[in-house]
């Protein structure tokens, strides 16, 4: 498998011989209003041409529709007879957008002799986890990969415990930056909650995305690096990759 953090939760991913996009969020810096009104958003450019992310893909995920997650960039950019999986429900708006090839998973589906599972989150606690809506995260099989948990935006809680002891995965890709509304707390991981999954999973490789690229994040690189340090976790076990940077596993 190859995983190239594009920005945000934007993945490009190939796996078992295929090539598909996670949350395409393409948008240029800058030209996204604020979420809470420090900065417009994206805070930084993407590191290559929007073109590029799109180029060769045969399939995209969309764990849910919040606009850092699928944009009209991606909307105008993606062919509109591409394969496209959802969670129950997005699927109706995504055919309004003219997507012709939409599959909502239920619970698991078979694409090109990979499975896709889908798994449950909470994006926030009590009041904000329902403005926020319904989340998903995904899991990903197949002969001779890793298998891959995608938690989507997530906070820790029972929903990824569960999954992590039903699916045992071997790479866990955590959206991780800690964002956040005034009086919300976390709506997504944060540092401390990132630790505790790679702290609960000591044989799984935490990749740690969704970070500094939204002013609502809270959540920087280093400052996650030095709390793995101080919490004695290998930085090969948590892997924090720059944008544009790809990983081989």
């Amino acid at each position: 498998m190859k995983l190239q953090l594009i920005r945000n939760a934007t993945l490009k991913i190939k796996y078992a011989g295929k090539e598909f996009v996670i949350d395409p969020f393409l948008a240029p810096k800058h030209t996204v209003q604020s979420f809470t009104g420090v900065s417009p958003n994206p805070t930084v450019e993407l590191p290559c041409a929007p073109g590029e992310v799109v180029d060769g893909i045969e399939m995209v995920i969309i764990s849910h529709l919040h606009p850092d997650h699928f944009d009209p960039i991606a909307q105008e950019m993606l062919p509109n007879d591409i394969q496209i999986l959802s969670q129950p429900g997005d699927d109706a708006i995504l055919r309004q957008i003219v997507f012709l090839s939409i599959t909502p998973v239920e619970t698991s589906i078979e694409w090109e002799g990979i499975k896709i599972s889908r798994t449950n989150g909470r994006h926030g606690k009590g009041v904000w986890a329902e403005q926020m809506g319904n989340v998903s995260g995904f899991i990903l099989e197949a002969r001779d990969e890793p298998r891959v948990y995608l938690t989507g935006d997530t906070i820790y809680n029972e929903d990824v415990k569960q999954v992590l002891r039903k699916y045992n995965p071997d790479v866990i890709v955590a959206n991780s930056g800690g964002a956040e509304f005034p009086g919300s707390g976390p709506i997504i991981m944060d540092a401390e909650q990132t630790i505790a999954l790679s702290l609960d999973k000591p044989d799984a490789t935490i990749v740690a995305v969704h970070l500094e690229s939204l002013d609502h994040c809270t959540v920087t690189r280093e400052g996650l690096r030095n709390l793995a340090r101080k919490s004695d976790i290998p930085d090969e076990r948590l892997l924090i990759p720059n944008d544009g940077e790809t990983l081989s596993f």
